[in-house]
Formats: structure tokens, sequence, C-alpha cells
């Protein structure tokens, strides 16, 4: 079945193609080593339109609101092998980036998009706190008013780009007293007096993803750095979940197609036995079996991609997207190791890398669990 890109969509996918392979695979292995990206690749992707083309014309972005650009970066990310590296770079551009484009006022827009579009300036989102995961309501970060400042104090954990960030989308009580009508988001800078940033955590994969706890004490940050209005935090959240929930749907299928893709050359070439890997049985039903399913896969997120384009894909929609993507990127890359036997367990291997990159992936931007109830409630009505 043909997919959803046009000419400009495959060029795009070529272009970026060559500076993964140039730019980021000569390095990924020091990045996961080091469990940080050098700040640099995002200035260089920028330079060649591969951050912020999705951010205004007006500031330096290039104004894209196709989504399979998204796609295509997320895609060849995946297919390249560079998860945790993958993972950052989605971050800003399927996740925090729509958050500035769409709530930035004329003057905060002046202010942070220039440096955003240069990859200059990095972004992060902080959401899950220590005692609160997916209940995001449940917060409690506070920013108390004080004059023309908030009085910002609290705590985040797992945020993705925290070492990196430049710009943190702070999810923060602005009224303690106002539940969910309470919530606002507030932009925190890199240097801001105590603002802190904890270690970086170590991962069992996304290494190469820095991923920290953040801490802040009595930080003073100006009203002026409030994204939209105060208390309509829970609405500009929703605003963005189907993207950020599409976006790992999209990856997921990738790397369980470019597992395939690894686990064919694989079996291919190493024998057991006498004979190639990929003369048994077993392992033509597994790649079989895989096969199959990616190819059920792929017309599903491809529609997903359309519909979102369109305006038209639900909550429900995307996280049925999120919820297939993830499971099937966990199930596969584990069917697919299998294959390689002891040698899947290697670091050196991409196919070992994939699998430990996956786990997570079931698990951020909403468990599988929430996934499944989101989707019930419209089966259920």
């Amino acid at each position: 079945m043909a997919r959803i890109y046009d000419d400009t969509h495959d060029l795009f996918r070529e272009s970026f193609r060559s500076f993964i392979a140039a730019e980021m695979v000569p390095h990924f292995e020091e990045w996961e080593k080091a469990g940080i990206m050098d700040r640099k690749i995002y200035a260089d992707a920028a330079s060649h339109g591969f951050v912020g083309f999705n951010l205004p014309e007006a500031h330096g972005g290039g104004g894209s609101t196709d989504f399979r650009f998204n796609a295509v970066i997320d895609e060849e990310l995946a297919y390249a092998g560079l998860g945790g590296a993958g993972n950052g770079m989605s971050l800003v551009n399927d996740i925090v980036g729509p958050y500035f484009a769409e709530y930035c006022n004329e003057e905060q827009a002046e202010r942070w998009l220039p440096g955003m579009t240069a990859g200059e300036l990095i972004v992060a989102v902080a959401m899950t706190e220590p005692g609160t995961g997916s209940d995001l309501a449940g917060i409690q970060t506070t920013a108390i008013a004080d004059g023309d400042e908030y009085i910002v104090n609290g705590a985040k954990t797992f945020i993705t780009n925290g070492i990196n960030s430049d710009l943190v989308v702070v999810v923060c009580r602005t009224d303690p007293d106002a539940g969910r009508g309470g919530i606002s988001l507030l932009v925190v800078e890199r240097g801001m007096p105590g603002f802190e940033r904890g270690r970086n955590l170590d991962k069992i994969g996304q290494k190469s993803a820095d991923t920290a706890e953040l801490f802040f004490s009595d930080v003073r940050v100006p009203k002026a750095n409030l994204l939209g209005d105060e208390g309509k935090g829970m609405d500009y959240l929703s605003f963005n979940l189907a993207q950020e929930r599409l976006s790992i749907g999209v990856t997921g299928v990738a790397v369980a197609q470019a597992a395939l893709d690894w686990t064919i050359e694989y079996v291919k070439e190493r024998t057991a036995f006498g004979q190639p890997i990929a003369s048994f049985q077993n392992t033509k039903f597994v790649l079989a079996e895989v096969e199959t399913e990616l190819a059920v896969s792929r017309p599903f997120i491809d529609d997903c991609v359309m519909k979102h384009n369109a305006g038209e894909l639900t909550a429900a929609g995307a996280a049925k997207a999120k919820l297939w993507g993830s499971e099937l990127q966990h199930r596969v890359t584990d069917r697919c190791l299998q294959l390689f036997g002891g040698y899947g367990y290697m670091s050196e291997y991409p196919i070992g890398v994939a699998y430990a990159d996956a786990r997570v992936a079931t698990i951020y931007g909403g468990t599988s669990e929430i996934m499944k109830t989101i989707i019930s409630k419209e089966v259920l009505g």
C-alpha cells in the first residue's frame, strides 16, 4: 500500500538521512556513554531546517503545519537506531515547540523564538513530579504571584533535555485552591537564581537523551514568562497531547521496522548447526509474524498522521496510535533480539540498544494503561 508522503517529503527525508549519517551516527556511541548529546547538534540541525521548521516564519522558522515532516524525522531517527538522541530532538520539534508557537505573545515570540529556530535555545517541558506521574491535576509545584513576578517552589523529575535545556515550560499551580483550574504554564530560564538541576539520571535505555531532576527554590520568574493565560494550563497541555502521543506511535512503528530490517540481515549471514539461521522454521515464522504486524500498522499510523493534519485526530485516536505503536515497538524488539542470540544482548548491536530504549515507550506520554482508559471511554460511550 502506498504511503502518505509526496516528493517534497521524500527529498526532505533524503536530506535528513544524510545529515544523520554525517552528523549524528558518528557521535552516537560517545553521546550514549556520556548520557547526553552535544547541544551543538541542535544548532547544526536547525541550520539545515530540521529544527524549527514548524515554528513561525516571522521569527525564523519554517512555518510548516504539515506533521508529515515531523513524522519523517521521527522515522529516520528510528531507522538509524538513534533512540535517545531521537527522543531529544523529537521532544523539541513535536512536543515542546508547539507550546511556544501556539501560546507565545508577540513579546515572548520575539524574545525566544529566534533562538529556538536557530537551535541555540533548547527547550523542555517539566510535568512529572517525584510523587505525581500521569495525574497532572495532582502536581504540587507552586508559582505564587508576588507583584510582577511568580515565586516558584517545587521539584520535577524524569525531564528529557533537563540538562541541555535553556527554556523549561514548568507545569505549576498558580492557585492552590482551584484544582485543575489553578494550573498554569510558566517558562523558567537557565540561570534564574534558585533554579537547580539535579543529576543526569542513569536510565536503562534512551541514554543519550539527558534526563534530569529539576529543583525550584524561591525562583522569581517574571509574569512576562507566563505562557497564555493563568489557570489554563490543563487546557494547553491537552492541546498538544494528541501530537505527542502520535509522535510516540510513529516512532514505535519505525523502530519495529528497523528491528525487522536488522534481523533479516543478521539471520541471513549468521549460521548455526551448519546452516543460516534464516533457514530455520522458527526464524521464518517470527519474521513472517512481525512483517504482518508491520503491514497492518503502517496504514493505520499513516492514517492517524493525515487525520492529525486535518485536525480530526481525536484523543482516543491518538491514544490508539500511542498504545499500538509503543507496544509493537516493545514486542518486536524483544522477539527480534531473540534471533540474535547472545549477540543481541550486547550494546554494540543496535537491536540491543533498541530493546533497552523501547521499554520506556509504554510509559512516557501516558502509560499503556492510561491509553486503554481513554480508548475505553470512546468504546463505551
